[in-house]
């Protein structure tokens, strides 16, 4: 073997390096984001990567132990006097022995990725699990002895009405000196959940403590997780933070995950501690951000998806993988922090997850739920919230119904030739001229389009690296309203199409967005491997969108609410033309933000509601996307853009799509492909 795939995570990007080359000089001729200032002389240490080895089926790639060069000199070096994390390599020393999977870590990325989910602006009724109570405590007395714990019992007792309590060898530790340093006054914090039960101390104070006493409220997506540091007085959010998903070097969608843990014994431990590593080092960052201790941190409530539930409570989700799809919990859960290895915490921390409404349909869905309340909606509902894994509720007072669909990672920008994900730099908006066909387009970090003067001095630091999700959806709206592609997603040809930005690829046809390789720059493009990505994404969205449609027997619904980062990025006119959600007037289609964040804090912020979303998600009807026949069905028509035989009357009142056709061959599937397997 003269030569070697490399597989870079998360961007995705990937080529073949004759071996000996090191991985600094592959990612740069690859243009992945990995960062250096020394020349490669393992001084920096700007460029540290992450190996991957075993078996990644995702990526068609098996790495052997021996896929990088042997640790040297250099990186003992920097590793003594700096530290390096366990299994980081150092990308200008680690040189290609063999196909390899490297992830690069976000601190290690010159263009930092934008996690785009910050926390929304919600009213909550405050009536949150973890108090501070200030108690005066009767010392002891040798005529009546008492521990005293038993007298701060009855003193909470006497004074708030606290009927028992409970302690743990760390509080016990602390009593006795804060009690006397403090005048036989303290002040402690204690977590009482809506199961009732004795409270639990989870930290005690000399004299009066005003705190802060903060919370976390945690988005464990597949891609990105996302976390709101939250005072638990007022319901503030003082702080808010991301990271990407150390897991994509493992697979990008759920299923590869899973089939990583399959085919790699003890590969469900290796993603755990990666995902638990993650979140210690965020939680790190946003009390760092608001200069707050992490001490002061109580407690977390988590939601996510059932196989990232699953991860990171160090669960094997390999039940996950086949029907009938068992969770091995599907309750909601109170576990001490500790236990979980979230060591960034309080020690005494408190971790809630909501409960997981089906094997496919997570917490992450409960905590929409949670938010968006469609069981109190008049109005026929359509809650959508799209990552790798698109959960979606329909319903209103009567009903309703849930199921989660495999958009896969291409709403990302995974899987496309120029994707990238939202970082500055990133085309994130982009109009197409339906007469000239020359596009425009904005990039994450200016507010300039392409065409306006001062854009090429307001993206100079930046450059334009690459096109993110958001692009990419625009981007094939446009394309479909400017008659580029056609209502089967083929890219027609510069005759057909009246210009000369698309150029034959291959068999098939590309358009041109921009160029800067006389720049140095890199040349973005769709192709219609790109087009067929996103294809697939949206006609899966569409058709789970479909099924619970048809539970309901309706045709339509009143309503559509986008949740989660994608909606709000995507306008609902682009969604609409590229076939995504079902026809809709286009005022009635909003944005819900962080959806499932907003849940994870209502749930933080007030008990209550942690009952009434458990007994709700008891009345949810789950349907299975998996082994419902009729989703092929409406996959197949789903494929079009916008959709093979359903109309869309409401579109059409502001948005005339052009009837063109490109397919030359007299034959073809018409934009239908194969379904994809659930992830």
């Amino acid at each position: 073997m003269s030569d070697a795939l490399v597989v870079f995570t998360p961007s995705g990007k990937r080529g073949r390096f004759a071996l000996g080359t090191p991985v600094l000089t592959a990612a740069r001729q690859l243009g992945v984001d990995l960062d250096s200032v020394c020349g490669g002389r393992g001084i920096c240490s700007k460029c540290q990567i992450t190996p991957g080895y075993g078996e990644f089926s995702k990526h068609g790639v098996s790495v052997a132990s021996n896929a990088l060069s042997d640790w040297n000199a250099v990186e003992q070096r920097y590793r003594d006097k700096r530290g390096l994390t366990e299994g980081r390599r150092l990308g200008c020393q680690a040189r290609i022995q063999g196909d390899v999977v490297i992830d690069v870590p976000p601190e290690s990325q010159l263009h930092r990725q934008v996690v785009r989910k910050a926390a929304s602006a919600r009213p909550i009724a405050m009536d949150p699990a973890t108090r501070l109570y200030y108690v005066e405590v009767t010392q002891p007395d040798m005529h009546e002895p008492s521990g005293d714990l038993e007298r701060l019992a009855e003193a909470l007792r006497s004074q708030w009405q606290i009927d028992s309590i409970q302690a743990g060898l760390a509080i016990l530790r602390k009593l006795q000196p804060a009690l006397r340093q403090g005048n036989w006054a303290v002040t402690v914090a204690l977590y009482a959940d809506h199961r009732g039960g004795a409270a639990r101390i989870l930290d005690i104070w000399p004299g009066f403590h005003a705190g802060p006493l903060l919370g976390l409220a945690i988005d464990l997506g597949s891609t990105t997780i996302a976390a709101h540091l939250t005072d638990l007085s007022d319901g503030s959010v003082v702080a808010s933070g991301g990271v990407m998903n150390p897991q994509i070097r493992f697979g990008e969608d759920l299923m590869s995950r899973v089939s990583y843990a399959m085919m790699n014994p003890g590969g469900d431990v290796e993603m755990t501690a990666a995902v638990r590593l993650a979140i210690n080092a965020l939680v790190q960052s946003v009390a760092a951000e608001a200069g707050a201790d992490p001490a002061a941190i109580m407690e977390v409530v988590l939601v996510c998806n059932p196989v990232m539930h699953h991860l990171f409570l160090g669960i094997d989700p390999v039940e996950l993988g086949q029907a009938p799809f068992a969770l091995a919990t599907s309750g909601a859960l109170t576990l001490a922090a500790r236990d979980l290895e979230l060591t960034a915490l309080n020690p005494e921390a408190r971790l809630y997850t909501l409960p997981c409404i089906a094997g496919h349909v997570g917490a992450d869905a409960a905590a929409v739920a949670l938010s968006e309340a469609p069981e109190k909606s008049e109005d026929l509902v359509l809650i959508v919230d799209v990552g790798t894994n698109a959960e979606i509720l329909l319903g209103n007072k009567t009903r309703v119904l849930a199921c989660s669909s495999p958009t896969g990672p291409a709403f990302e920008g995974a899987q496309i030739s120029s994707g990238q994900r939202a970082a500055p730099g990133a085309i994130e908006r982009i109009e197409i001229d339906p007469a000239t066909k020359e596009p425009r387009f904005k990039v994450i970090g200016s507010y300039l389009w392409s065409n306006e003067p001062g854009f090429a001095e307001a993206t100079a630091k930046t450059g334009v690296t690459g096109i993110c999700g958001s692009g990419i959806i625009e981007a094939v709206a446009e394309m479909r309203m400017a008659g580029i592609v056609d209502a089967a997603g083929l890219i027609g040809n510069p005759e057909q199409t009246g210009t000369a930005r698309c150029f034959a690829e291959g068999r098939t046809h590309a358009y041109l967005i921009h160029d800067a390789t006389d720049q140095g720059g890199p040349r973005i493009t769709v192709t219609q491997g790109d087009i067929r990505a996103i294809q697939l994404a949206k006609a899966a969205l569409y058709a789970g969108a479909k099924l619970l449609m048809d539970e309901l027997g309706v045709d339509t619904v009143d309503r559509v609410v986008l949740a989660g980062a994608f909606g709000a990025h995507i306008s609902a006119k682009h969604a609409m033309v590229l076939g995504m959600i079902p026809d809709c007037p286009l005022d009635k289609v909003t944005s819900a933000g962080n959806a499932a964040g907003t849940g994870a804090r209502i749930a933080l912020c007030n008990v209550a509601a942690r009952k009434g979303i458990e007994a709700q998600v008891a009345r949810i009807h789950k349907v299975e996307t998996a082994i419902e026949p009729r989703f092929q069905e409406h996959f197949v028509a789903a494929s079009a853009i916008p959709h093979a035989t359903d109309r869309f009357p409401e579109l059409s009142r502001v948005v005339t799509l052009p009837q063109v056709s490109h397919n030359t061959s007299g034959g073809g599937d018409g934009g239908r492909r194969r379904g994809r397997s659930r992830g």
